[in-house]
């Protein structure tokens, strides 16, 4: 098994992949070559000494999902549609395509469940269980939202590309040989997923809300996006926790089983050509952390080039 935990997420015709210092975007390009750039990781998350403390590491996914993914998925519109590769996503542009999509995503699935729950305040005498009906407006918003996405066929793909950034990063922790063939025998699931994260966050987020009580309508905005990083970084322990012991507790395979069961929503079985980009992905990140112990892929049936 690797010392570190590789991760990565499907990008549009293709997967990103993150490793401990540097991260690689593959992406099939509509001529059929595999594209890929590489990059290393100098954002402090990354890089300082307090990016890797319990609770304040889990802070990196969000930077994941919102810095890097964004950059890494605009990267992959441009080589899908045959543009040019060399794309840049810094300044006002990069953080203002972040603000929106942070904005939209704390104001769809924190901000409109509890004003919906509010409403029911004046019927429920424990903010307890206002809290329970808030979370469950929010899981109920995040399962719509990924059945609605998921019947698009270009979400369909990407969400095929999903499952073989898993069956890639579950064949590299076995020491298999990243092959096409050897990591087709590998599962779609895998214990650390982005997804089964923000589960984990809806439930964490129960909890977490309930110790603020029912304070005025402000602050109760106020302290639904402040404790946005706590909550991320309880989450991230658990996840951390449970993908090391799952295989042999039984009771940690329980309390993950709801998020193992979402990932058959946001992953198909990919076709061998999606398996050789995300291994291509893996290859780039593992030969420039100099990790490279297992077989590497064979050339792709179109060259492979490098984008700076």
């Amino acid at each position: 098994m690797a010392e570190f935990n590789y991760g990565g997420q499907a990008v549009i015709e293709g997967v990103m992949m993150r490793g401990a210092s540097h991260a690689a975007v593959a992406v099939r390009h509509p001529g059929g070559d595999i594209i890929v750039h590489d990059e290393p990781l100098t954002a402090p998350i990354y890089t300082s000494h307090w990016g890797k403390l319990p609770f304040i590491r889990g802070l990196a996914l969000l930077w994941d999902a919102l810095g890097l993914g964004m950059r890494s998925l605009m990267w992959s519109a441009n080589v899908a549609i045959e543009d040019d590769t060399d794309v840049s996503f810094h300044g006002p542009v990069a953080w203002g395509t972040v603000a929106v999509a942070a904005t939209f995503g704390i104001g769809i699935f924190f901000i409109l469940p509890f004003l919906v729950a509010r409403v029911a305040d004046n019927y429920v005498p424990s903010p307890f269980v206002s809290h329970i009906i808030e979370g469950a407006l929010r899981l109920a918003l995040f399962l719509a939202y990924i059945i609605a996405i998921g019947q698009l066929a270009d979400i369909k793909r990407v969400f095929a590309y999903h499952g073989a950034e898993h069956m890639t990063i579950n064949a590299y922790e076995a020491g298999a040989e990243l092959t096409p063939p050897s990591v087709a025998r590998f599962s779609l699931i895998h214990p650390r997923c982005g997804t089964g994260f923000l589960l984990i966050v809806m439930v964490v987020s129960i909890f977490v809300f309930s110790f603020i009580g029912r304070p005025n309508l402000v602050w109760s905005i106020v302290a639904r996006i402040v404790l946005i990083p706590v909550i991320a970084g309880i989450s991230y322990e658990f996840i951390r926790f449970s993908a090391k012991r799952y295989q042999t507790n039984a009771l940690v395979r329980w309390l993950i089983t709801p998020s193992l069961a979402l990932q058959r929503l946001t992953t198909r079985p990919p076709d061998a050509g999606m398996l050789e980009v995300a291994i291509a992905a893996l290859t780039s990140v593992l030969r420039a952390e100099d990790r490279l112990t297992v077989a590497a892929p064979q050339a792709a049936p179109a060259a492979e080039r490098a984008a700076a």
